[in-house]
């Protein structure tokens, strides 16, 4: 294989090498699957973008983890949309459409005064699905105790377009404390093998924020830990509203 760029960009973040490493290919109409999944695997990211052209939107990502293709990538979706823009390859549009495993999204584009981009994505119609494992067995895959679950709230799988495990944590202390075990959560999520895990909580550190939350990736994926992830964050927000907020 000839030599590849990959652009690096780290999403949710104004600083560098904060928020969440994301790269961006943008021949990958030149490429084949397993030629991404060499270079996302290379690159070692969580995930790896790659635009291509779509005769049914503007244009199509394709994410790949360091092991396999996604549905969908929120960070990863930001970081190519920037990419295009910043090199000029959207013509300055400000609403169009991408293809992706998980269905057709809308993104929305604006520029502030200060010469900010602010870039949002439609995630697909939320689903959830019931837990019906051990709660003991999963509190201690993330290392803690099965007390602090809250036990208010449902233990819910949920997608926006990627599965993940939300589980509701007491208090914020706890997660501090979290130490993932990755390769167990296969056996502990039966109904779900390759689903990611998501624990949060309603105490934030900022006030502003109403919710706080770690994301743990499935083994399948090649890594270990979220910083930042767009689809769960998603799908979390549609808890809120549903099961929280309500």
């Amino acid at each position: 294989m000839k030599s590849i760029k990959v652009y690096h960009y780290d999403a949710f973040s104004k600083e560098p090498n904060k928020g969440n490493a994301a790269g961006v290919v943008l021949n990958g109409d030149e490429l084949t699957d397993a030629q991404m999944q060499e270079i996302a695997f290379k690159v070692g990211f969580n995930e790896t973008a790659f635009p291509v052209k779509s005769e049914v939107a503007d244009f199509r990502i394709r994410f790949f983890t360091p092991g396999h293709e996604m549905n969908l990538c929120g960070h990863a979706t930001m970081a190519t949309v920037y990419s295009l823009i910043s090199k000029g390859l959207l013509d300055e549009k400000t609403n169009f459409t991408i293809e992706t495993k998980a269905g057709i999204l809308p993104i929305n584009v604006k520029s502030s005064t200060e010469g900010e981009t602010f870039i949002t994505m439609k995630q697909a119609s939320p689903l959830f699905n019931e837990f019906n494992g051990s709660r003991e067995d999963l509190a201690s895959s993330i290392g803690l105790n099965e007390s602090d679950i809250d036990g208010d709230l449902p233990i819910l799988y949920g997608s926006t377009g990627n599965w993940t495990l939300l589980i509701p944590i007491k208090h914020l202390e706890a997660f501090k404390r979290m130490k993932p075990n990755n390769k167990v959560f296969p056996a502990i999520l039966k109904e779900i093998p390759k689903s990611s895990v998501h624990p949060f909580c309603t105490e934030a550190y900022d006030s502003d924020a109403d919710m706080h939350a770690r994301h743990f990736s499935s083994p399948f994926s090649g890594t270990v830990e979220d910083a930042v992830t767009g689809t769960a964050s998603g799908v979390m927000g549609a808890f809120f509203a549903k099961y929280i907020k309500s």
